[in-house]
């Protein structure tokens, strides 16, 4: 059950990842990527992994971004 919570999070985080991606809404990110933390300490609880490699995706992807665009573009 904690993993498929884990993977919805991780779902709604990764969508909105994508809209951040746009210029200017950079920022965005820093919402991102606490919401994804908390999916992948939901994922680390679970048995499965599925959840987790998600929300550790979606934190690279949102760290790298923050970094590309100086923490605030």
């Amino acid at each position: 059950m904690l993993n498929i919570a884990s993977l919805v999070i991780g779902v709604v985080a990764l969508i909105l990842a994508v809209f951040a991606f746009i210029p200017l809404l950079g920022w965005a990110n820093w919402v991102i990527v606490p919401i994804a933390v908390i999916g992948l300490a939901l994922g680390a609880i679970s048995d499965k992994t599925a959840g987790r490699n998600l929300n550790i995706v979606v934190i690279v992807i949102g760290v790298v971004r923050l970094m590309l665009g100086g923490g605030i573009f």
